[in-house]
């Protein structure tokens, strides 16, 4: 009996197992199946999951009917995975630039806190809004909302490659890829098929609901460091863990400046370092003006601002072994306001003994000098956005007496209760203490240019 009872549930269980294996299609853990037609998923990994893939994305359709808001856009600047800056019409924004949060998803971060997947998420959306012919923002409802910052607008995202194509649903693209999660996904007007993408992308076990870390995120200690290094050999410390030490000279919209002196080239290397909105009071206090600290954090190329900077930044007062604390080393250090020339500045070469290591500016960006006697030849100030930080800051053309030009950039500045305007410096002769910066313009070959920037107005003063 007991025989027979044996060789019954054998032959059941063989029969299950055989009615199995030709019901389903199993999609092996090979990485090749990524769930996306871009072809871009290799990140992901499905498990053994019995899913067959579908393109939701194809699934909507613009309408360009209905009652909801819609306006042709171009990037102005690409922030992360789920926040794009557009110019837009001014009739939506002031400015006419419409900083977008997209709609129903969260993806990792990358900037500032770095988490898995951030940065695959930022380079997708940068890739298929860099190949767009046509981009198109519409709003959930009829009209425009802004998210719970107050700055950002909450927008789906469309985009097509070329005009014989169909606009492309980025913010379920960005889902069914894998490379978010839901944000009251289901409770938008594109909420079904989202939530149907994001479940697929679940299902097959994409990027974020892999189990799997990242590959690109640094998991190792912080490698020890000087800012020199840093300076030098930048590229090859993105996306990883990095300490230093140095003065912290600056403090500005969410970012500290971090300087350190080199005795082999006799000269300050600059750093910066984004510190957030999250950083605890006792971090904050730590890198408090003139304080000499040890920095851990981040490296990271900083897409908007075209530069790199160190964040991810932290201190836990009740961890005080933490490695990864930020440390106050000793108080009492100022800027070193080190005295160049204007020549030194645009044309200034950097030697380590016989070796040539680059251009002065290059090198010395973030770090703080001062120019003497100045003429002030003409000023520009930005006062195209009323809401803007930046409404009413100048930038001062000067010229040494050797007629070598310099621009000197400060932030907007108040005396006895009025913005200080342009003919307050129009003419004059000035010395200043600042920060070597730079800016970025698309509409040159070089791109970059250095300036020296003014944070507080004494630190402008005028001789004549």
């Amino acid at each position: 009996m007991k025989r027979t009872f044996k060789i019954l549930s054998m032959i059941i269980a063989l029969c299950l197992v055989s009615a199995f294996m030709f019901a389903c299609v199993v999609v092996p853990d090979d990485g090749k199946n990524s769930g996306s037609n871009s072809g871009s998923g290799s990140g992901g990994s499905n498990g053994g999951q019995q899913v067959e893939f579908v393109d939701y994305v194809s699934n909507l359709t613009l309408d360009m009917t209905s009652n909801t808001k819609k306006e042709v856009v171009t990037v102005k600047s690409f922030i992360d995975g789920d926040t794009t800056h557009f110019y837009i019409s001014k009739s939506v924004a002031s400015n006419g630039v419409l900083k977008a949060r997209y709609l129903a998803i969260n993806t990792p971060e990358s900037t500032g806190k770095i988490q898995d997947y951030g940065h695959t998420a930022s380079r997708f959306t940068k890739a298929k809004l860099s190949g767009a012919e046509s981009i198109i923002v519409e709003t959930d409802g009829s009209d425009w909302e802004l998210d719970s910052t107050g700055d950002r607008h909450l927008v789906w995202v469309w985009y097509r490659n070329s005009a014989t194509e169909p606009y492309r649903n980025l913010n379920v693209e960005i889902l069914q890829e894998g490379l978010a999660i839901a944000s009251n996904t289901a409770q938008n007007r594109y909420g079904q098929v989202a939530s149907k993408a994001l479940a697929q992308a679940t299902a097959m076990k994409l990027y974020c609901h892999s189990g799997k870390a990242d590959p690109e995120v640094y998991r190792g200690d912080a490698i020890e460091v000087s800012i020199k290094d840093l300076r030098l050999n930048i590229e090859e410390y993105n996306n990883k863990k990095v300490a230093f030490e140095g003065a912290v000279v600056n403090n500005y919209n969410n970012t500290v400046y971090v300087e350190a002196y080199d005795e082999d080239t006799d000269m300050y290397y600059g750093m910066q370092v984004y510190y957030g909105y999250s950083l605890s009071p006792g971090g904050l206090e730590i890198i408090s003006l003139g304080n000499y600290v040890r920095i851990v954090g981040t490296v990271q190329y900083y897409e908007t601002g075209n530069t790199y900077q160190v964040s991810d930044i932290s201190h836990n007062a009740f961890d005080s072994s933490n490695p990864n604390n930020l440390k106050l080393i000793e108080s009492g250090w100022g800027a070193s306001y080190v005295e160049r020339t204007v020549s030194e500045l645009t044309t200034g070469k950097v030697y380590e003994g016989q070796e040539l290591l680059g251009n002065f500016a290059d090198l010395a960006v973030y770090t703080t000098v001062s120019l003497n006697n100045l003429v002030v030849k003409s000023i520009y100030t930005t006062d195209n956005d009323v809401e803007s930080s930046n409404f009413g800051a100048m930038t001062l053309t000067c010229e040494d007496a050797q007629g070598n030009k310099v621009d000197i950039r400060t932030v907007p500045f108040m005396l006895d209760g009025q913005l200080v305007t342009e003919s307050y410096y129009m003419g004059k002769t000035i010395s200043v203490k600042g920060m070597i910066d730079y800016y970025y313009s698309s509409y040159d070959q070089d791109g970059f240019y250095y300036q020296v920037k003014a944070f507080r107005m004494g630190d402008i003063q005028i001789n004549q």
